[in-house]
This record gives C-alpha cells, sequence and structure tokens, in this order.
C-alpha cells in the first residue's frame, strides 16, 4: 500500500483488462459478452476485501470492458470502466494516472504487458483471478 497523501494508505490499485480475461477460458463467452463481463465483475468483488494470493486487501478494483461489455454496472467493491475506444489504452492511462500507487494489471497481453510495466506497474495474468 502506499501512501494516499494524507497520512493515510491507499489500497492496491487492480486493473483488469476484462477481454482479456474473459477470453483467456473458452467457456462460450462469445455467446454472451456482457453476460461473461458481468460474471467476472462478481467474482472480482469477492477479492476486494480479502485480496489476492501475494496481495492482501482491502484492494480498489477497476474492471475495463469494451465492445458489447459496455453497459455493465459497477457494484461494491468493482469499479467498471466502459472504454470508448481501445481498452488497451485505458488500461494504460489508468495505471499512468495512479502514479506513486501499487498497480496491479491482469492481463496475458504481452504488448499491454510491456506497456503498463514501463509505467512502473507490475503485471499478472488471468489465473490470478479466474479461480
Amino acid at each position: 500500500m502506499a501512501d494516499d497523501g494524507s497520512g493515510g494508505v491507499s489500497p492496491l490499485l487492480l486493473v483488469v483488462d476484462g477481454a482479456n480475461v474473459v477470453g483467456s477460458v473458452p467457456d462460450g463467452w462469445w455467446r454472451d459478452r456482457r453476460g461473461a463481463a458481468e460474471r467476472l465483475r462478481d467474482r472480482l468483488a469477492g477479492y476486494a476485501g480479502p485480496g489476492l494470493p501475494g496481495h492482501p486487501g482491502p484492494l480498489e478494483i477497476v474492471l475495463v470492458v469494451e465492445g458489447a461489455a459496455r453497459g455493465v454496472e459497477s457494484v461494491p467493491g468493482v469499479r467498471v470502466e466502459a472504454a470508448t475506444g481501445s481498452g488497451d489504452d485505458l488500461v494504460v492511462a489508468l495505471a499512468e494516472g495512479a502514479a506513486g500507487r501499487r498497480v496491479l494489471v491482469v492481463t496475458a497481453d504481452r504488448e499491454l504487458r510491456r506497456r503498463v510495466a514501463e509505467r512502473g506497474a507490475e503485471v499478472t495474468g488471468p489465473r490470478t483471478v479466474r479461480g
């Protein structure tokens, strides 16, 4: 956790590349992209308090969605951000905008991993949140 500037500590910012994580398992997600994103969002909400292995909670979780998954609503513990353009660009912008905070990006996309790592974010693969 990082100092939030007010003497408090900011939780780890977990940014999830929704399309990449959903697409990492061939479970029929392509038939209902929005439903698949909602299921991922609901699974992520369970990590907000306790955290992830090696990353104790609480976590601030942002799920980035795009395309047919736009319109997925936020729930307690997970803020959903809909990309108006590239989902990857939004993930990078979120990592970049979190200066001074620890950021963990969940994606298997090699180019996105490189881009966010250049901005100081840590990266992990989809299995971390797929359970």
